[in-house]
């Protein structure tokens, strides 16, 4: 089963062009399930939904509550933004929290759970997108306590492991992530663990996924990072749903164009 979260980058820089780039690497993935963020929707268009068509999935999309900031940004009070998730299965149930901020950088952002249901087992699917400002570590910190605690309210009885992909703007020794994760200082939820899949990859491999190589990330003067994650609980019965491969992609030019400011993590999980 492969996993893919990416960071679409919504309707900044040549969003057009960059659609068509971001619709061939995800053809060249062939991902089972995507969680996807910064996704646009508007006039009755959704960029979730055409690729779920052009890629033969099911989809469920949820928009951000306060959409007014991106908005200010591109100068288009029509646009929404939100997370997204894309599945070889059916959507048989989503859900959305709206994640705490306080004012100064409160932007809408979003979890979004979905339930997917194979022939074998449902499957737990979160996608989510922290607060992005640098000096926020502790409002990340309040996400993603909020963040488990949706997870646990949600997950239900099914053998697969639960998967969080997300955008979380935070470094991978960063308090947020540690707290998340739960292994390296009390978990939110008892007894409630999550395995960071990229700790499975080649120690050689190229890893960052906000990456000063990409012209629309050097541009600014933030350092290259990982701050793209999937993580699951760990494998269920038989190894179900361990990691065998991780990966970035989208991590170089199409045709010339660079496809988001992000690039996307691909995970290969067993399934049986």
């Amino acid at each position: 089963m492969r996993v893919v979260t990416w960071n679409l980058w919504w309707r900044f820089g040549p969003w057009e062009t960059r659609q068509k780039a971001i619709l061939a690497v995800l053809r060249e993935l062939r991902p089972d399930i995507l969680g996807l963020q910064e996704v646009w929707a508007t006039g009755g268009e959704n960029q979730a939904e055409w690729l779920a068509d052009e890629l033969g999935l099911h989809w469920a999309w949820a928009p951000s509550p306060a959409p007014d900031r991106w908005r200010r940004r591109i100068g288009d009070p029509t646009v929404d933004i939100g997370n997204a998730v894309l599945s070889r299965w059916p959507v048989t149930d989503r859900r959305a929290l709206r994640l705490p901020a306080p004012a100064d950088v409160d932007d809408g952002r979003l979890a979004l759970f979905t339930r997917l249901t194979t022939p074998s087992y449902d499957i737990p699917f979160f996608t989510t997108h922290l607060t992005s400002a640098l000096h926020a570590s502790a409002v990340r910190c309040r996400q993603v306590t909020a963040l488990a605690e949706f997870i646990a309210e949600n997950r239900g009885d099914t053998p697969f492991p639960t998967i969080v992909t997300g955008d979380f703007n935070a470094w991978p020794d960063s308090d947020e992530i540690r707290l998340f994760g739960g292994h390296r200082t009390a978990p939110v939820v008892p007894g409630q663990v999550f395995l960071d899949a990229w700790q499975y990859a080649d120690p050689h491999a190229p890893s960052v996924t906000w990456d000063r190589e990409n012209p629309y990330v050097a541009v600014g003067r933030e350092p290259s990072a990982r701050i793209d994650y999937i993580h699951a609980e760990p494998p269920g019965p038989n190894g179900l749903g361990q990691v065998r491969a991780v990966r970035r992609a989208g991590d170089g030019p199409v045709d010339g164009v660079w496809p988001s400011d992000h690039a996307a993590v691909v995970v290969d999980l067993a399934d049986m």
